[in-house]
């Protein structure tokens, strides 16, 4: 084991936690004032749950032994035969529970992600039992079947180097169902009069995001090597792209530039360099960012303007979208110059990875979006997805946790 990647990894690891709160920020700030702190415990207890449920199981699912590529077997449930001194086999320079470790950051934002699209309405109690659902039978297969080695998209051929595929196109699908199934904000229609609580919290969440971003797609290296500085740059360009792009796009069809809009762009180049960030060159980061804030802001817009769905906080948009440009750009630009334990892409002469990725990013939809939709629909024949009128008209803050925000 060498002591620089271990140092780098561990702090790569503190970095990724940090993103969870940094996105409870960024959403309390969006939603009304009465459901600020409410949205920002929801975060909190996710990453509590997620914690032990990946522990006790998850981390075994998708990197325990592969039963045909499918799920991986129980042999490391509660992190049987771990130890400190044990060395796995995706990271031989640090230690397993390290590498447990890392990927528990990822196991735990990713259905954080989700809440932004039942923002303002969903019950407590419910949402944690959907959190242990969704992170045991929709984040482990899809974590197994393209991280572990033995997975089936992975032995297909489909590269993924932080997430676009297993975090981000996992939760923007689920997210979609999830505003489905749980159902418009009881005065929806006058959502246009409503105005985020703290846009102040909203560019704080984005700027620690960008900062967590560095140990999500640099840490992914799991070494402190070239591939590592490598994502890091790539992620810094794809977001400041993606930010003036949709920048731009708002200054163009609505006359000035938000705050909100500059933060919220930011957020989605990030999301798109995630698949491609250890893989691509730095032309290819500029444009797959630039790309992301257009696409990005127009379903947005899109949206709000032409449909009835209430995806709160754009939860699609951003990192559904996001996700599913960033793995096929991968599929695009990808270069073993850059990175020759990745794969070259359509402009370097492979068109194979393009289609192994286009597969992978189908399959993870359809599946985290189905799967998603069961699991809501089965919930709700046992517990209120959301809470009643009164108690959404009065806040979540009072209503779910006794708390206000503001006094």
């Amino acid at each position: 084991m060498a002591a620089g990647d271990i140092a780098w990894v561990s702090i790569a690891t503190g970095l990724v936690m940090l993103m969870t709160p940094a996105l409870g920020f960024f959403y309390a700030g969006l939603v009304r004032k009465k459901n600020l702190v409410s949205t920002l415990a929801q975060c909190m207890a996710i990453f509590a749950v997620v914690s032990l449920t990946w522990t006790l199981w998850g981390y075994s699912l998708s990197f325990g032994t592969s039963v045909n590529g499918v799920i991986g077997d129980l042999s490391l449930f509660d992190l049987n035969g771990i130890e400190p001194t044990t060395v796995g086999r995706y990271a031989p320079e640090i230690p397993e529970l390290l590498y447990f470790a890392f990927e528990l950051m990822f196991a735990a934002i990713t259905p954080a992600l989700i809440i932004g699209a039942f923002a303002e309405r969903i019950k407590f109690s419910s949402l944690l039992v959907f959190t242990v659902l969704w992170s045991t039978l929709i984040y482990s297969p899809i974590a197994h079947w393209v991280w572990n080695t033995d997975g089936w998209l992975h032995s297909l051929g489909a590269i993924d180097f932080a997430g676009g595929v297993v975090v981000h196109v996992a939760a923007g699908l689920s997210a979609l169902a999830a505003a489905l199934v749980v159902g418009r904000r009881k005065d929806f229609e006058k959502r246009r009069e409503f105005k985020p609580s703290n846009i102040p919290y909203v560019l704080l969440g984005a700027a620690l995001l960008w900062f967590g971003w560095f140990g999500f797609n640099g840490g992914s290296a799991f070494a402190a090597n070239e591939w590592a500085v490598s994502a890091i740059v790539a992620t810094t360009l794809s977001a400041a792209a993606a930010m003036v792009s949709w920048m731009t796009v708002d200054w163009i069809t609505k006359g000035k530039p938000s705050a909100v809009g500059i933060a919220v762009g930011s957020v989605c180049g990030m999301v798109a360099i995630t698949p491609g960030s250890g893989y691509v060159n730095v032309p290819a980061a500029i444009i797959i960012g630039l790309v992301a804030g257009v696409i990005s802001n127009l379903i947005s817009n899109w949206r709000i303007a032409r449909t009835k769905l209430d995806d709160t906080l754009d939860v699609f948009a951003c990192h559904g979208v996001g996700g599913i440009w960033g793995s096929i750009a991968t599929g695009l630009f990808a270069s073993k110059h850059i990175n020759p334990t990745g794969n070259d892409g359509l402009f370097y002469g492979n068109p194979n990875l393009l289609v192994s990725q286009l597969i992978a990013v189908v399959v993870v939809a359809a599946f985290a979006f189905i799967g998603s939709y069961v699991l809501l629909r089965l919930i709700k024949i046992f517990s209120p997805l959301r809470v009643s009128e009164e108690e959404e008209e009065n806040g979540l803050d009072s209503s779910q946790h006794g708390e206000e925000a503001y006094s």
